[in-house]
C-alpha cells in the first residue's frame, strides 16, 4: 500500500514549526483505497506569509484538533506502507519528528514523485508540482493546501505507473538505493561515483560555493552517512537542502586526509563547518644580531617571509618559553625585550662582550632545537611508484606531497623539493606527533637545518 501524503506548516524545519494541516491518500497501486484529512492547530501563531500562501488562518485552526490527538491515526495509516510525496524528506521529516513527539517511532520506506517524475518524464522545464501538473495536464485545485496537493500528487503517481514506473519505483524501494534518503537537488550518480578510500570531499551549493569539508576513511560511506539521518532541525535541514553537488580528493592514508581537512577548512572557512575554525600561530620567536654584535632574542607577530626560531598561538605562550629561557641561560631580559624600561648608561656599558654573551644564547636556542624535531613520516601512496611524505621541520608541520618510490631521503632541501608546503596548526602537528607514536616505522628522523640570526 501506498500513503500519498502532503501537509501545510507554520516553517520550513520540523523542530521549530509546526504543522497546519495533513492529507493522506492510501493507493493501492491500482486505486484509491482511502482518504484521509484534517486541519491541525499548530499550538502557535501562523506567520502572515504563510497565511498569504495556504490561505490557512490562525482562527481556521483555532477548533482542530492538536497533532497530539490525531497522532495515533496518522501513524497508524503510515506505518507499514510506502511514504510518498513530492519532495518526499520535507513531509517525511514534520511527520517523524512530531509522531516521535507523541511516543511513535515512524519507520517507512519512501517515495518522491520529483525524483520518479525527473527518470519517467525527461526532459521537462520544471519538477515543481504546479509545473509538472501544467506539463501533463494533471487538474489541480486548492493549490498549497494539504488536500489539493495530495489528489493532484495521486494523479501524477497514477501517471508515473501508466508510463512504466514500477520499474523505478522498485529500484528505487531497494534497501541498496540512495533515492530514499538523498537531499532532492543532489543526483544520486554523485554518490554512486564517489570512491570507498580515504579522502576529503566538498559539499557545494546551487552557486558552486563550498559550504563543507570534510575527511574519511571510506569517502562514499562517510558522505552517505550524512544524509540517512534526516532530523529535524533547523541548521540541519538548511545544510541538507543547500547541497547540490560533490567533488572530493582521494588520499593516501587517514592522517593524509586529517591534515587536507583541516587545511582545507582554514583556506576555506566553509559555512557549515564549526570545528577547526580557529586562528593559525600569530605569534613567532625571532633572533636576531644589533648593531653591537649582541643576538637578541624577541617574539613578535608572524612574519610571512622572515624565519622564525619557533611559533605560537598566543602572546603569553610565546613570552613564557622566552621567560624561561632567560632564566635558565641567565639572559639579559633588555637584549629579549621582556623589560621595555629605557636603556640606562649601566646598560649602555653592559660588561659582558658580545663574544661571551651571544654563546649563552647559541646555547640557549641549542637547548630548545633539540625539543624541536625533524622528521618525515612516509607511507604507501595512491600508486606503486609513489611515497606519501609529512614533513616536520624544527617542531611544526612544513607540508606534504609524493616522493618517487625509490626516492632516498637524505637530505632535506632535496625532500622539499617534491612536497607543498601548508600551513602549520597544532591540530595537524599534534595528529602527526600521534601517528608518529603509533607507527614509529614510519617515522624517518631528518638533520635539521640552522636558522642563522639575522643582522639589522
Amino acid at each position: 500500500m501506498y500513503a500519498i501524503v502532503d501537509i501545510e506548516t507554520t516553517g520550513g524545519h520540523a523542530a521549530g514549526s509546526g504543522i497546519t494541516e495533513v492529507a493522506i491518500i492510501l493507493h493501492d497501486g491500482v486505486k484509491v483505497m482511502e482518504n484521509f484529512h484534517t486541519l491541525i492547530n499548530p499550538e502557535r501563531v501562523i506567520p502572515a506569509y504563510i497565511t498569504a500562501l495556504t490561505g490557512i488562518s490562525n482562527a481556521m485552526v483555532a477548533l482542530a484538533p492538536c497533532f497530539s490527538e490525531v497522532a495515533n491515526e496518522i501513524f497508524q495509516l503510515l506505518q507499514g506502507n510506502t511514504f510518498i510525496a513530492h519532495n518526499v524528506n520535507f513531509d517525511h521529516s514534520f511527520l517523524k519528528h512530531h509522531l516521535k513527539q507523541c511516543g511513535y517511532d515512524l519507520v517507512v520506506k519512501k517515495l518522491c514523485t520529483v525524483r520518479l517524475s525527473r527518470k519517467v518524464f525527461t526532459g521537462l522545464p520544471s519538477y515543481s508540482l504546479g509545473n509538472l501538473c501544467r506539463s501533463l495536464s494533471i487538474p489541480i485545485t486548492n493549490r498549497h493546501r494539504a488536500a489539493g496537493d495530495a489528489r493532484a500528487t495521486t494523479l501524477l503517481f497514477e501517471k508515473i505507473l501508466a508510463h512504466d514506473g514500477l520499474v523505478f519505483i522498485n529500484a528505487m524501494l531497494k534497501k541498496s538505493s540512495s533515492e530514499q534518503w538523498l537531499p532532492l537537488q543532489l543526483d544520486k550518480n554523485i554518490i554512486e561515483q564517489l570512491p570507498a578510500g580515504p579522502g576529503v570531499y566538498y559539499f557545494h551549493n546551487a552557486k558552486g560555493v563550498i559550504i563543507y569539508v570534510g575527511k574519511a576513511i571510506n569517502i562514499k560511506k562517510r558522505v552517505s552517512s550524512h544524509f540517512t539521518h534526516n532530523d529535524g532541525e533547523k541548521k540541519r535541514q538548511q545544510f541538507l537542502r543547500s547541497i547540490t553537488n560533490i567533488t572530493f580528493k582521494q588520499c593516501a592514508n587517514e592522517l593524509h586526509a586529517l591534515v587536507l581537512e583541516s587545511t582545507e577548512i582554514r583556506r576555506l572557512w566553509p559555512k557549515y563547518n564549526y570545528s577547526q575554525k580557529h586562528p593559525v600561530h600569530k605569534y613567532a620567536l625571532y633572533s636576531f644580531e644589533d648593531s653591537r654584535g649582541y643576538i637578541r632574542l624577541a617574539i613578535d607577530k608572524r612574519l610571512k617571509n622572515f624565519p622564525s626560531l619557533y611559533n605560537f598561538n598566543l602572546l603569553h605562550e610565546g613570552l613564557v618559553l622566552l621567560k624561561n629561557m632567560v632564566d635558565e641561560f641567565d639572559l639579559n631580559s633588555k637584549l629579549c625585550f621582556l623589560d621595555k624600561t629605557p636603556f640606562t648608561q649601566k646598560d649602555i656599558e653592559f660588561t659582558e662582550a658580545p663574544k661571551y654573551y651571544n654563546g649563552k644564547v647559541k646555547n640557549a636556542l641549542q637547548s630548545l632545537e633539540n625539543q624541536l624535531p625533524t622528521f618525515a613520516i612516509l607511507d604507501d601512496g595512491l600508486t606503486a611508484d609513489e611515497k606519501l611524505c609529512l614533513l616536520v621541520e624544527r617542531g611544526n608541520f612544513w607540508g606534504m606531497g609524493y616522493l618517487p618510490a625509490r626516492q632516498q631521503i637524505k637530505e632535506i632541501e632535496k625532500v622539499k623539493e617534491y612536497l607543498m608546503p601548508y600551513a602549520d596548526n597544532d591540530f595537524i602537528r599534534n595528529s602527526i606527533y600521534a601517528f608518529a607514536e603509533k607507527y614509529p616505522e614510519k617515522k624517518i628522523e631528518l638533520k635539521k637545518t640552522t636558522v642563522s640570526p639575522n643582522k639589522f
